[in-house]
């Protein structure tokens, strides 16, 4: 039996710039599932996941489900717009077998832009977490009026 998910943590790459732009799209959105999104290898990412293997997490984008789920590269991509109100649908359409394609090739065009692009220099590798301020507007990340 598989532990429901209530709340997800996503990794992200601090040094990249499409990731950080990523994480903050991830938080302009209307979430059906609670995100945290933690820098990649940080010191906050070591002491919540003392178990993960942290220099992968650099290389690959990580989730991390509240019950010890972790889902990797394209899966990982998928869950994390199965975690967003607007874009279930196409989570569930990318997680099948007409999707896989569309959403592995969106990884391997995203890993090879985010290889051109990431910073050799760890400054802001910590500086920036699920606390830090993104672009919300309208209803709250979870679907509530304030």
């Amino acid at each position: 039996m598989t532990a429901a998910v209530r709340r997800l943590t996503v990794l992200y790459d601090a040094r990249c710039p499409l990731c950080v732009h990523i994480r903050h799209w991830l938080l302009g959105q209307r979430w059906l599932v609670p995100l945290s999104l933690v820098p990649a290898g940080s010191d906050e990412a070591r002491r919540r996941f003392p178990r993960l293997d942290h220099a992968a997490t650099l290389r690959e984008i990580t989730v991390v489900g509240d019950s010890g789920q972790v889902w990797t590269g394209t899966d990982a991509f998928i869950v994390s717009l199965w975690a967003l109100a607007e874009h279930r649908p196409k989570a569930d359409w990318l997680a099948g077998p007409a999707g896989r394609p569309f959403a592995r090739a969106t990884m391997l065009a995203a890993a090879a832009w985010r290889g051109a692009t990431r910073t050799a220099d760890a400054a802001g590798a910590d500086g920036c977490d699920d606390r830090c301020a993104g672009p919300v507007a309208g209803p709250d990340r979870l679907g509530h009026r304030d």
